[in-house]
């Protein structure tokens, strides 16, 4: 699975409204977060989460302007960022 390619798949079926997301031949549901009510895709040990626009951060501010926010998680650790369609790579080489 190329990390690039995936997250902007699922970007741009989050931001699309899409129920749900193909990836590698793979149907992955896109649903809701229990408590903050944010988008989510979990494939395997990553997770494909919409900026919660309720935190009190920068990329929150961000959201609440408009800006389109995704993160990719494995576990507590982010692994890249998407912003208005441009996928960032967070990882060190």
């Amino acid at each position: 699975m190329d990390l690039e390619e995936t997250a902007l798949r699922i970007y741009e079926a989050m931001f699309a409204d899409e129920e749900s997301v193909e990836v590698d031949g793979e149907v992955y549901d896109i649903d809701l977060t229990s408590r903050a009510k944010v988008k989510r895709v979990q494939i395997d040990d990553l997770a494909f989460l919409e900026q919660n626009p309720k935190k009190d951060s920068h990329w929150a501010e961000e959201a609440r302007e408009g800006h389109q926010i995704m993160w990719v998680l494995r576990g507590r650790k982010y692994l890249a960022r998407v912003r208005n369609g441009r996928f960032l790579d967070l990882r060190k080489e």
